[in-house]
This record gives C-alpha cells, structure tokens and sequence, in this order.
C-alpha cells in the first residue's frame, strides 16, 4: 500500500481510523479488568532488606510499605490476608515482585500485621484506596 493520505477516500480514511482506535483499545484493555481496576488477589511474599527502592527512597522494614509492578507509587493499597482475613494499608514505594504467582511484596512490617511472617508468604487480595 503506497498511496499517501491525500489520495484515499474519506470512507477509507474512516476505516483506517476505526482500525486504529480499535488496535488501540485491544491494548488499553488486554489487561486484566481486575488489575485496571487496581484490585487483584495472589501471592505475597515480605522483604527487609536497607538498600533503595525503585521509588529512589530507603527500604524501611518498620514501614507500611509495598512493591508493585505497576501501580504508581505514593498509591495505597489495602491487603487482606484470605487465612485470617487480616488486612493492612500500605504505600507503594518500589517495583516488584518478580516471581510467577505473587502480586505484591510487603515491607516487613506490614507482613506482620497481616500474620504472615512466619510462613514468609501468603495468599492475599489487594485494593487501591487511594492513587
């Protein structure tokens, strides 16, 4: 197809435009509606370590705080235990986690008021409360 802009028809010009936002859309949506809508349940796993997170602040174990792989950070997220049904809000601060399965770490502290220290993971579901 070589023929420029100039040379198509307004009907051809329509469909190639409705092709595009169609393509375009395929990709805004090939998320999940869950994930779009910052709700989602999975694996956790906690982490302590001091050096800095992906935000650029230093890990803190003592705080509230949370890895993502997508969500912006400064977004809180409420995370409840399905065991116990437990929950904690923590602040996204750093990008991960990076193993099949599991869709938020938690800052050592927020993994303990969830109950799940212990056994160092768990299965959770999470929601944004605040973005």
């Amino acid at each position: 197809m070589t023929e420029g802009i100039a040379s198509l028809s307004p009907a051809k010009i329509k469909t190639a435009a409705a092709a595009a936002l169609f393509t375009a859309a395929i990709g805004l949506v090939s998320v999940s509606d869950s994930h779009a809508a910052g709700t989602g349940c999975g694996g956790a796993s906690w982490y302590a370590l001091t050096s800095k997170t992906a935000s650029g602040e230093r890990m803190n174990a003592a705080r509230l705080t949370a890895a993502h792989r997508s969500l912006k950070f400064g977004t809180k997220v409420q995370v409840t235990n399905k065991r116990n049904g437990k929950s904690v809000i923590v602040r996204i601060n750093d990008r991960g986690p990076f193993i099949r399965g599991r869709v938020i770490d938690l800052s050592k502290a927020a993994a303990s008021q969830i109950g799940m220290i212990r056994s160092g993971h768990a299965s959770i579901c999470y929601r944004v409360v605040n973005s």
